[in-house]
């Protein structure tokens, strides 16, 4: 039996799995192709909404009108990202662990509360 050898054998074997897979991956983007976009329905007034990583920001804007609305949109979220920076360190000492864990879950329910709220 002939040893196999990188060049040409498994080259060639690589150039036509690679060329296989391009094609598959072209017939199905050519027969599944994406939606444009939103339906718009012109009856209604435009109201813009963000996207789902930033509803919860949008929800906060609600909470915090005029302006207070630099507490809402600067200060809160400021002193989340800090809060999460400073885990490491919050995790240190007796039952630190247990008080990083809580700290995690206040930001991450947070995020999930004022993102569900947004959506009603």
């Amino acid at each position: 039996m002939k040893e196999k050898k990188f060049y040409p054998d498994y080259f060639s074997e690589i150039i036509v799995s690679i060329l296989i897979a391009v094609e598959v991956l072209i017939i199905l983007a050519l027969l599944y192709y994406p939606s444009i976009g939103r339906q718009i329905d012109f009856t209604k007034p435009f109201q813009p909404r963000p996207e789902w990583y930033f509803l919860w920001l949008y929800q906060l804007v609600r909470y915090f009108p005029g302006k207070s609305a630099f507490i809402g949109t600067v200060m809160i979220p400021v002193a989340s990202v800090l809060l999460l920076l400073f885990i490491p360190y919050i995790d240190r000492g007796k039952n630190g662990r247990v008080r990083a864990i809580m700290a995690g879950s206040a930001i991450l329910s947070a995020f999930v509360i004022f993102t569900l709220l947004s959506l009603l």
